[in-house]
């Protein structure tokens, strides 16, 4: 059997007024959602994300075709709730998230996105970007147009390419894969490495075992490198894997390391 121990942290960052990022750790899922849209409609969009996952997450077995249903829905509640409260009009939110689904009788991580919000796996001490960013400056960067150092200074890094709340509905990218002992991942909004570089994510982990410790390490850390914006960690510890037999052999994740190969 799969299971994980979750920690979760998260803060309104030394510039911005109101947290408008939302975050949910549950039995099977744990996700990030980074809202947009001022005036409390960010706040808004972010937690109709959460909440449908969390319905989801009462569900036995979640299968991947699930997640995506659920993400439809989110999309669906978030521009229903906008066309009846015209203060909402364009409000819109990421999402990025892990969680665990039944696959071919095995139960499977999922790792799913929209957006720039990330999930980072880590293991045998190194961390690798699962999720690919839907946004202005990842385009830029994977056409060679930027360089990594660029990137982390452009003027506008973050207007996103695809969330939820648009019409028509934005395609989430989906990644499934069997688990392996002892990995741990990081869910987070943009507030997290607008802040902070890789390798200090990385030297966190290293120190902090605990799940909890590290999302509030991680969380302390990017305020005081700044806090230029909403930051929210999660981080997910590997309890147990039993034995599994049928693992699809197709459902390696695409992973990135940290110059995007």
């Amino acid at each position: 059997m799969l299971t994980f121990t979750a920690g979760a942290a998260t803060d309104t960052g030394r510039v911005r007024s109101q947290n408008e990022d939302s975050l949910l750790t549950a039995e099977h899922f744990v996700a990030v959602a980074d809202g947009m849209g001022g005036h409390a409609a960010g706040d808004v969009a972010s937690r109709l994300a959460v909440q449908r996952l969390a319905e989801l997450d009462r569900q036995p077995a979640p299968r991947p075709t699930d997640v995506l249903a659920a993400i439809a829905a989110m999309n669906a509640e978030i521009l229903r709730s906008a066309a009846d409260n015209s203060a909402r009009a364009g409000m819109g939110t990421t999402l990025a998230g892990v969680g665990v689904v039944r696959v071919g009788g095995s139960e499977h991580w999922i790792v799913f996105n929209v957006g720039d919000s990330r999930v980072y796996r880590y293991f045998d001490g190194a961390l690798s970007q699962v999720t690919v960013d839907h946004s202005e400056v990842e385009e830029l960067r994977a056409a060679g147009r930027l360089t990594a150092a660029e990137a982390r200074d452009y003027a506008r890094r973050n207007i996103v390419t695809r969330s939820l709340g648009s019409d028509p509905a934005p395609e989430p990218d989906m990644w499934v894969f069997p688990p392996t002992s002892a990995e741990r991942f990081v869910v987070c909004s943009d507030g997290l490495t607008l802040e902070l570089e890789e390798a200090e994510i990385v030297k966190v982990l290293r120190e902090q075992p605990d799940a909890q410790a590290a999302a509030d390490t991680l969380v302390a850390h990017a305020l005081a490198a700044g806090g230029r914006d909403n930051v929210t960690a999660i981080v997910v510890n590997l309890d147990i894997v039993a034995s599994r037999s049928g693992v699809d052999a197709d459902t390696a994740p695409r992973i990135r390391d940290a110059e995007g190969r």
